[in-house]
């Protein structure tokens, strides 16, 4: 399954490398179904380092959840950029955190 050009694009510019996707966010983004089921996993938080712990929106701000079920988005761009013909191996090699390695799918996109 792909999507198209635009579409792909759409996606691959939300992403940054930080965020958890729920199946529903990436439903009303249009994320493929066959995509979700591939990409969809169960995480849990990280009381031991901030960067690892997951919060959700709440009414209050936000609140620290134990297990989360979703889309890691730095995998979603993994996903984009291969059906984008990039060359993600050679990317993952200089990319040393998710962020820097969605920042280097992107401007493979991006840049050509």
């Amino acid at each position: 399954m792909s999507v198209s050009y635009d579409r792909a694009l759409a996606l691959l510019d939300e992403c940054n490398g930080d965020d958890l996707w729920s199946v529903d966010h990436c439903q009303l983004r249009r994320v493929p179904q066959e995509w979700i089921d591939e990409l969809a996993d169960a995480f849990e938080t990280s009381y031991r380092f901030r960067d690892q712990t997951i919060s959700v929106p709440d009414p209050a701000g936000r609140r620290v959840v134990n297990q989360y079920h979703g889309v890691r988005d730095v995998d979603l761009a993994v996903k984009i950029g291969r059906q984008l013909g990039v060359n993600i191996d050679s990317i993952q090699s200089i990319s040393l955190t998710r962020q820097s390695l969605v920042r280097n799918i992107k401007d493979a996109v991006f840049e050509g």
